[in-house]
């Protein structure tokens, strides 16, 4: 299993970041979730707090290169595996910043990721 973090999670269905916490459950992954508001998606509390996860294996961003920087400290102090930047998140400067702390990039879909058995 791999704690995964959805960071720009969204309480509207219609949201590829609420797609990807109900496909997470439902493979059986560990999730945890910060968004704008607080809420619930297929039993995942949303926080709107950075708060200091443990053990997070993977984090997958659903937030633009703008938007990410206020998260790139904390994002680093959670020491993921890995850092999935989903379609529209592309940002080669956090990259840069990731790769310097060992931290794997991946630009890819998570959705596709899970679908195709490569998560």
């Amino acid at each position: 299993m791999k704690k995964t973090l959805v960071l720009g999670a969204s309480l509207k269905p219609n949201r590829y970041s609420n797609l990807a916490i109900h496909r997470l459950v439902a493979y059986k992954q560990e999730v945890e979730a910060i968004g704008l508001r607080k809420g619930i998606v297929a039993g995942v509390e949303i926080s709107t707090e950075k708060i200091p996860f443990e053990n997070i294996h993977t984090v997958t961003l659903y937030l633009n290169a703008q938007r990410q920087e206020e998260y790139y400290d904390y994002i680093i102090s959670l020491n993921p595996k890995r850092v999935i930047f989903n379609p529209g998140t592309e940002n080669p400067t956090f990259y840069q910043l990731l790769q310097q702390k060992n931290i794997e990039v991946e630009v890819a879909c998570i959705l596709v990721l899970l679908s195709t058995d490569q998560y």
